[in-house]
């Protein structure tokens, strides 16, 4: 399956943006029952009070301007390569010329104050050189881009207006799974179109968009209810719909909302600055499963553990190690790695974070002050002849002079041959072993001592290329 963000296309594709809204209020219903019982009555949404309550508020947003038609160079350096419609032909050898052609779209929007300010994605307007905002009245204005956000796919417009009607702003993580919420927006331009479903899950991250724990839910949206809001039962926004999942690019049963928190602060952010920065921690982290939290000595399955830090960045300075496992983030619990960038990105450079770690069998606390974007980019002895393998299945040898310069590292091992549970895990000739359950490696005969009494497995930080990652291998 593919992950597409709900976007413009081109008039010829004839695609649009989407979203909904929730109610708040419930009428009884009678249900037919046997004779001899009562008849009882079940309390379901009222959908049409919301509807009529919220749905003035929500805007249709229309676009033009020109995009690139193509470009020089293969598939995959532009942006229609970069579309996951298009992987089939991504690096096949021929040029495509570069021509500008007119684009236009659709997409949604709501009103979040009563002097004209307007929240919808950032991939709605990008590159657009006109955006037109309709309201319910029929009403046209010519909106003005306050700014951008792509990190987390928000945008901030405002028209020359007065007395809007404004959305009300919910609590998007007081939201549960299983409750009730709607949308309403502009699919395929139907304007003003209202669905609803429920909430399937939260904070969830999606390939591309670290800085955002979205609201997963089962209703329909599809392209045009980009940038539309999500309601809850009390008629109050708690997200900007955002993004879908799907094999067609329509309507599947998975729908991705941008949580109204992370929206209206980024909202703040742009209307005082004109921009949205978001901190960075400076580390690279992977996901915590059975075997490394056995290597780790982990009680639970859980916590990012960091494979590489960022030499000065927030995360040096605070004394993080490649091997750590950050359990904490300022109070939050990291249950799975992807709840930590979606927590960092949300404060700004220069916040002061605390942090709860697990080293070495125990736990720890670091305060880290964090970085600004440019300054958190994730990470990117004598030779000898090449060890028999031993119980991983591994041939290694220390690298040389040359090749620890090259590979910018202190020390480590080089794989020659791999086989048995080191192959089965991915290891593979080339790699650098850099250390064992976190202790940097030196030598074949250390590699032999430190997993030669492992119980059931340890956990290797192996470097390919300018890419570290641990890998669990089995012992046992």
């Amino acid at each position: 399956m593919k992950l597409k963000k709900i976007t413009m296309a081109l008039v010829a594709a004839g695609v649009f943006g989407a979203g909904g809204m929730v109610g708040s209020h419930y009428f009884p219903v009678a249900v037919a029952a046997p004779a001899h019982a009562a008849t009882p009555t079940l309390a379901l949404p009222d959908f049409a009070s919301i509807a009529a309550r919220n749905g003035p508020s929500v805007v249709n947003v229309s676009v033009s301007g020109m995009t690139q038609a193509g470009a020089t160079g293969a598939p995959g350096e532009n942006e229609f390569g970069n579309d996951p419609f298009f992987q089939f032909f991504r690096g096949m050898p021929f040029r495509i010329p570069r021509t500008e052609v007119p684009m236009q779209g659709q997409g949604s929007g709501v009103i979040m104050s009563g002097d004209g300010l307007i929240l919808t994605n950032a991939h709605v307007v990008r590159n657009a050189s006109e955006v037109t905002v309709k309201l319910t009245d029929r009403r046209e204005f010519r909106a003005k881009v306050v700014g951008i956000d792509p990190q987390t796919d928000i945008a901030v417009l405002r028209i020359d207006a007065k007395n809007l009607p404004a959305v009300r702003v919910g609590d998007s993580a007081a939201t549960q799974v299983g409750d009730w919420v709607v949308a309403i927006g502009s699919p395929f331009g139907f304007e003003n179109s209202v669905s609803a479903g429920i909430v399937s899950a939260k904070g969830r991250s999606l390939p591309g968009d670290g800085y955002v724990p979205f609201i997963q839910t089962d209703v329909a949206v599809n392209p045009g209810n980009s940038g539309g809001p999500l309601f809850n039962m009390a008629g109050e926004v708690i997200g900007i719909n955002s993004q879908i999942y799907s094999r067609s690019g329509g309507y599947q049963g998975l729908s991705f909302a941008i949580p109204i928190s992370v929206a209206q602060g980024v909202m703040d952010q742009i209307v005082s600055t004109g921009h949205a920065t978001h901190a960075r921690l400076g580390v690279t982290i992977q996901q915590v499963n059975q075997q490394l939290a056995e290597s780790f000595g982990l009680k639970k399955v859980e916590g990012a553990l960091v494979s590489s830090v960022q030499p000065d960045s927030a995360a040096a300075r605070a004394g993080l190690q490649a091997g750590d496992v950050i359990l904490k983030f300022n109070g939050s619990p990291i249950t799975a790695s992807n709840d930590l960038p979606s927590l960092v990105g949300q404060l700004k450079p220069g916040a002061t974070a605390k942090l709860e770690i697990w080293r070495k069998d125990g736990t720890r606390e670091l305060s880290a002050v964090l970085g600004k974007p440019e300054q958190a980019a994730a990470e990117q002895g004598a030779g000898g002849k090449a060890q028999a393998p031993g119980r991983l299945g591994l041939a290694v040898r220390p690298l040389t002079t040359e090749e620890r310069s090259e590979a910018k590292v202190p020390g480590g091992l080089l794989v020659e041959g791999v086989a048995g549970a080191a192959e089965h895990a991915g290891v593979q000739p080339g790699d650098i072993l850099l250390s064992v359950n976190g202790t940097p490696l030196k030598s074949a005969a250390q590699l032999r001592e430190l997993t030669a009494h492992a119980a059931k497995s340890v956990a290797l930080l192996v470097q390919r290329g300018d890419s570290r990652i641990f890998v669990p291998i089995k012992t046992g």
